[in-house]
């Protein structure tokens, strides 16, 4: 097994700030993909719809400004059973963001395209938290014809 790693640091905001762009649908919707739906409950499942397609995640765990758990159980075939961790921590003025995307079968290349995706969407997210203004999908980075 193989997985995504990202770490990001947003100034001068709270975990709790970032948590609630991790663990609201809004939150969501406004830095990953606009069409976002479901609980964000733990035990209960948000659907993520994209141009290109979509995925359902199930809410694993949920620890406000400490950590969200999410595993992948609808969408390509290549993430489902994979887990989503967001694991959060506060350093002075800066929260950091530790991301993994674990339990990839093999390293293809759409697990390539998908570690390009999640760099931009995180960027994304720490637009967001830092300015108020994130670019989800549909209006967010396009790096190749996958999306």
């Amino acid at each position: 097994m193989v997985d995504i790693l990202h770490r990001i640091a947003v100034e001068g905001r709270t975990t709790d700030d970032v948590y609630q762009a991790l663990a609201t649908i809004d939150g969501l919707a406004d830095w990953w993909t606009e069409d976002t739906t479901g609980g964000t409950g733990t035990g209960e499942e948000i659907a993520f719809r994209f141009p290109q397609g979509g995925f359902d995640m199930k809410v694993l765990e949920s620890e406000p400004g400490r950590r969200v758990l999410w595993e992948v159980v609808g969408g390509t075939p290549e993430w489902i059973g994979t887990r989503i961790h967001w694991d959060l921590r506060q350093e002075e003025d800066w929260a950091v963001v530790l991301f993994k995307h674990e339990g990839w079968a093999e390293p293809i290349e759409f697990m390539h395209h998908c570690s390009t995706k999640w760099a931009s969407f995180l960027l994304s997210l720490k637009a967001l938290v830092e300015d108020g203004k994130g670019a989800p999908a549909p209006r967010d980075v396009r790096v190749d014809n996958w999306g």
